[in-house]
């Protein structure tokens, strides 16, 4: 169990002089099997996703993200204001991904390595 699987997350910081200053956070080192329950539930959603409750949708993905993923490390506002728009829904999906199905990311191995 020494070698437990992490995923990553790079949020956007600030732009300076027309520069990205991004930070990136690991989930944590342990991941309760409660975590998947609750990324299934999220799934099932977006499978049955209908427009009036796309908005809802995008929030459950957020506030998971935020608060159960990545245990508040960055609160939802950063999360929404550091995301680049045309890719938001995607990098949530990855993560509830990941999560669903232990799906890490190329860049997030490389990350882990270069610490490591």
């Amino acid at each position: 169990m020494a070698n437990l699987k992490r995923n990553m997350i790079e949020l956007v910081t600030d732009v300076k002089e027309g520069e990205l200053v991004t930070k990136k956070y690991l989930t944590p080192p342990f991941i309760p099997l409660t975590v998947v329950y609750t990324a299934i539930d999220l799934i099932s959603e977006i499978e049955k996703e209908n427009k009036a409750s796309e908005k809802d949708l995008i929030d459950k993905l957020i506030d998971f993200v935020a608060k159960d993923l990545y245990k508040e490390q960055f609160s939802k506002d950063e999360l929404i204001n550091g995301l680049h728009a045309p890719d938001a829904i995607g990098v949530l999906q990855a993560q509830i991904m990941f999560i669903a199905q232990g799906q890490q990311s190329d860049e997030t191995k490389k990350f882990l390595e270069k610490k490591n």
